[in-house]
């Protein structure tokens, strides 16, 4: 009995590592996403096991990326100062496990697809491929910012098809808004690496054109933004409510290039992740408030 809980103990912590490792908090910035398009397909409430499958999709999909992003980074993050502690190059946490984790992840996230439809079946290598093709952009193109965009990007165009099974400007619209969204948030995050990043030949956009191109960049992307989510919601036929929340999100935006204007790296986490994270939730709250409003 004492080496099955030394064994049971040993495993819960190796799973509470990896889950910090791959920041699984974040999966809020892609789930509401998926939402987004899962409750604009159906109209409402979705169908539970249309809800159920997506949501496994999207936490496997997920865990899989970026634990395959840790796998590739390991050697880049163990020269990073800032990353050193990080449980692979720390030692805490071996190659092999983390492998394996995401070879499960991979089976779950291929059951889900299989379990949604045969269109998503099918398409399902495409995201997968530009998940293990992610990590090793950052050497070669500084359009690695866009690339991580266009992974997140899917989630309410995959849930979109797992409903109607069709295509449709609409999820197209949300997908673009995500991929302008994330290359931002993500440029603002990579400014941090910069110097890092130049001295290892890495191809972070900060790296390649300068902190003020820059800041530069992410205001345009992040107009382009709120245009593209706004296009996403006429489409749609979502009204007043709707666009109340993507106000609200103006609102967020501007708050999180005000804090890196006023602070600097300083404020990049708070930039980064509790303002993204109510960008995310503010749009899909919106998007239900806005159906339960057309309903009455």
């Amino acid at each position: 009995m004492e080496r099955v809980r030394v064994l049971i103990q040993g495993l819960k912590e190796k799973a509470v590592l990896f889950f910090e490792m791959i920041k699984f908090e974040h999966t809020v910035f892609a789930l509401p996403f998926a939402y987004v398009g899962l409750f604009l397909a159906e109209g409402g409430l979705p169908r539970f096991p249309v809800f159920f499958w997506v949501t496994l999709a999207m936490f496997s999909f997920r865990s899989m990326s970026m634990g395959l992003n840790r796998l590739i980074d390991a050697r880049i993050d163990a020269d990073n100062p800032r990353t050193q502690h990080r449980a692979i190059p720390a030692g805490k946490l071996k190659k092999s496990y983390v492998w394996f984790i995401n070879m499960v992840c991979l089976a779950l996230f291929e059951l889900s697809a299989y379990r949604l439809s045969q269109l998503c079946f099918l398409l399902s290598p495409i995201p997968v491929f530009w998940a293990w093709f992610y990590p090793w952009t950052k050497r070669f193109t500084w359009l690695s910012h866009f690339i991580l965009g266009m992974i997140l990007g899917m989630a309410p165009y995959g849930a979109w098809l797992a409903s109607r099974g069709e295509f449709s400007w609409i999820p197209g619209f949300l997908m673009l808004g995500i991929v302008t969204w994330v290359a931002g948030f993500d440029i603002i995050y990579s400014l941090q690496d910069r110097e890092f990043d130049i001295e290892n030949r890495l191809y972070s956009f900060p790296a390649c054109f300068g902190v003020r191109l820059s800041i530069r960049m992410t205001w345009v992307l992040h107009g382009l933004t709120i245009i593209f989510w706004a296009i996403a919601g006429m489409l749609a036929g979502c009204g007043v409510v709707y666009l109340s929340g993507i106000i609200l999100v103006v609102f967020f935006l501007l708050r999180e290039h005000w804090l890196i204007h006023r602070f600097g790296l300083k404020k990049v986490e708070e930039a980064f992740f509790p303002m993204n994270a109510v960008v995310s939730v503010s749009i899909f709250l919106a998007v239900v408030a806005d159906l339960c409003v057309r309903r009455l």
